[in-house]
């Protein structure tokens, strides 16, 4: 991690943390999720300079070290496509490979669709395209303990997450997203509730790991996190029948809680995201779970380098 260089560019007038390794024009630019910062990607920035990329991952507005928007709450994935774009030019890269995951790969696929020129690929984990709007997830589909149900309802997920520490706020929602089960709470009960403390942290995230995502969003909070992407799903971004043109890979742990939301495993198998997708590969991995590419860096890091080699710029 020593090699890893840190700095702050502005976008859109705020502050936004930026992790960086590697140089030359091959560029890199990874997305994290919920509940991660540009720290997921470790691995992944230190394989692909080594292997001659420059690897670049920021922490999104309102999460980690990066600034808060004046107005969080009205913030949409419009403002996290410009603030990708934003990044790209601040740091004077033309062109780039988008990977992310969760809700960074609505982004990036979102980017891709609108700036065209400025993608050169696309790896998701775990995320097929998603357009935020009023159907973008079928919450009434599941249980009305359905965490995405939950973390939408306004002051909700404030009150459940306020009665611990923030350490345990990630620990908990790190454990129940490395489940296989879509976390759905039971009547009159929330969803840090369904964390059981017997359960060990998941495979390739250590207490010292945890320590450093911790520390991030003990400076942040879960104000953003809570509006992005939880309750800006439902938000139509005003993007009107998006495709996405670049090659385009989609790795997809079998073992992914989101794979069980209703209809997303026939979207993904059955080949309709070719309609929006049309230049798409899809690799599955049996045992691989939400935060795969920390549970088996090397095998991502293989997908990833292999991609890159196959559509280098």
């Amino acid at each position: 991690m020593e090699k890893i260089e840190h700095k702050y560019v502005e976008v859109g007038g705020l502050k936004l943390h930026v992790a960086e390794i590697g140089s030359g024009p091959k560029v890199v630019v990874f997305l994290h999720g919920f509940p991660e910062i540009w720290y997921s990607w470790r691995h992944q920035m230190i394989a692909v300079a080594n292997n001659g990329y420059r690897a670049i991952a920021y922490d999104c507005r309102g999460y980690g070290l990066s600034e808060l928007p004046a107005e969080p709450e009205k913030a949409t994935f419009k403002d996290l496509v410009d603030e990708v774009v934003g990044v790209l030019d601040a740091l004077a890269i033309d062109k780039a490979f988008l990977v992310a995951k969760d809700f960074g790969s609505i982004t990036e696929y979102l980017v891709a669709a609108v700036y065209p020129e400025r993608v050169a690929g696309v790896i998701s984990l775990g995320i097929p395209f998603m357009l935020p709007g009023p159907t973008a997830v079928q919450n009434h589909l599941l249980p009305e303990g359905f965490y995405i149900s939950r973390w939408q309802e306004p002051g909700r997920a404030e009150a459940d997450f306020g009665r611990f520490d923030v350490k345990s706020v990630v620990r908990n929602i790190y454990i129940l997203f490395s489940r296989s089960e879509v976390p759905i709470a039971a009547k009159d009960h929330e969803i840090m509730d369904l964390f059981d403390p017997a359960i060990p942290l998941p495979p390739g995230f250590s207490e010292e790991d945890l320590s450093v995502y911790a520390s991030l969003y003990e400076k942040s909070g879960f104000r953003f996190p809570l509006r992005v992407p939880y309750r800006s799903l439902t938000v139509d971004c005003g993007y009107t029948d998006p495709k996405v043109s670049a090659p385009t890979l989609l790795i997809q742990g079998e073992k992914d809680y989101l794979l069980n939301f209703p209809g997303t495993e026939d979207y993904i198998r059955s080949g309709v995201m070719k309609h929006v997708v049309p230049d798409l590969d899809i690799t599955f991995i049996a045992e691989g779970g939400h935060f795969v590419q920390e549970q088996l860096p090397e095998k991502i890091n293989e997908l990833i380098l292999t991609f890159l080699s196959k559509h280098g710029i």
